[in-house]
């Protein structure tokens, strides 16, 4: 465990400053380029929901029938996966829609009339949306970190799939978390570093998770894990990565991102083998 926990630290602080990449895309550019975040969403969703199937939810199982028996450990499994479900749903529940990072935004609404938007809802009101957006990119980063970490931990190179799967996501949803609070401050660069510090939540899920694991981990403590890693990635690819991938408004770009995500997974755990 302890060889690989630095690597695990590495790809968790990668995967979760990647927001900040997002946020830098929107100071910069003054277009979206929405074929390509379409493709890189939906290319993210692929490798996160085939990886969790095929690979994760697997080595969870084989790991709890070890320790617990062939049927209780597949019951243990399951419930495990949607445990995970249960508590990234929990998180997407109790967050307002209209301050969840996860709703598409656009570069272009960084250029729209920031003074008349503070003259319609106010400065007061702005600005609690503004921190409230990064607080719930925080919050959503949280479980986001743990599953990068835990899978990096066990196995390095599903570590870095999973790594480069969020961090993939992680960029548009810079993006979106950068506009509100652009419209809630009127500061590009104010938007730019909340943004980038509620990336950091991610290495904070880590750290939390490596305080909590070194002293407890072992076979069983991972299966449960990895149950649990399964559940919340194949929530976050269905709920908040291909939705939003089509809401960009390329539809079949997203499929085709979708399933290159789901082959080069699939090519790199055959090369692994």
């Amino acid at each position: 465990m302890n060889e690989n926990v630095l690597l695990a630290f590495g790809l968790t602080l990668f995967a979760g400053l990647s927001t900040g990449f997002g946020s830098a895309l929107a100071l910069i550019f003054k277009t979206t380029n929405k074929k390509f975040l379409s493709m890189a969403l939906g290319f993210s969703a692929g490798v996160m929901i085939y990886v969790s199937f095929v690979e994760i939810l697997q080595k969870a199982r084989l790991a709890l029938t070890d320790a617990y028996g062939a049927e209780t450990g597949a019951w243990l499994t399951v419930v495990s996966f949607f445990a995970g479900i249960a508590v990234i749903a929990l998180i997407d529940r109790f967050i307002p829609s209209y301050e969840n990072p996860h709703e598409a935004h656009l570069i272009e609404e960084m250029d729209s009339d920031t003074e008349e938007a503070h003259k319609k809802s106010g400065e007061k009101k702005l600005m609690r949306m503004g921190l409230f957006t990064a607080l719930a990119i925080g919050i959503h980063n949280f479980p986001e970190g743990l599953a990068t970490f835990t899978s990096a931990l066990v196995d390095p190179a599903l570590g870095i799939s999973i790594a480069v799967a969020i961090a993939i996501h992680n960029i548009p949803e810079g993006i979106s978390v950068s506009v509100p609070i652009f419209h809630a401050t009127g500061s590009r660069k104010k938007a730019f570093w909340l943004s980038f510090s509620s990336g950091l939540a991610e290495p904070a899920g880590a750290f939390l998770g490596y305080i909590v694991l070194r002293s407890i981990f072992n076979e069983s403590v991972m299966g449960f894990l990895f149950a649990g890693v399964a559940g919340i990635m194949v929530f976050v690819s269905i709920d908040e990565l291909f939705p939003t991938a089509r809401e960009y408004g390329e539809g079949h770009t997203a499929i085709y991102g979708l399933i290159s995500g789901m082959l080069l997974m699939a090519l790199s755990l055959l090369l692994l083998m």
